[in-house]
């Protein structure tokens, strides 16, 4: 059992930007909606410091920008990060169906 969880660690947590895409993909959102909306979705709740840290390097990396509204902070995917989000998919797709081999 430690390998799976080890697998789920890896896959989850670890790998965060990929979750935090495919949510922005749908809207913009604000930081604290954004783990509220990975813990419905997805079944996990990452650390608070943490979900901002993956904000962050997003943004340093031009996969999401962020305005304000009003005293909110939104963030918002961009086109870089929509093409870097279907590459990861790509690759959990590719993935899956080598193991089904």
């Amino acid at each position: 059992m430690q390998h799976i969880k080890r697998l789920e660690k890896l896959n989850t947590k670890d790998c965060l930007w990929i979750y935090v895409l495919g949510i922005l993909k749908k809207d913009p959102i604000h930081a604290y909606a954004i783990r509220k909306e990975i813990q419905d979705r997805f079944g996990f709740r990452p650390g608070s410091v943490t979900a901002y840290k993956v904000l962050y390097d997003l943004r340093k990396f031009g996969l999401v920008r962020r305005s304000k509204e009003g005293r909110r902070v939104i963030y918002n995917i961009t086109p870089k990060g929509r093409e870097d989000l279907k590459k990861a998919i790509g690759f959990y797709r590719e993935r899956i169906k080598l193991l089904e081999k």
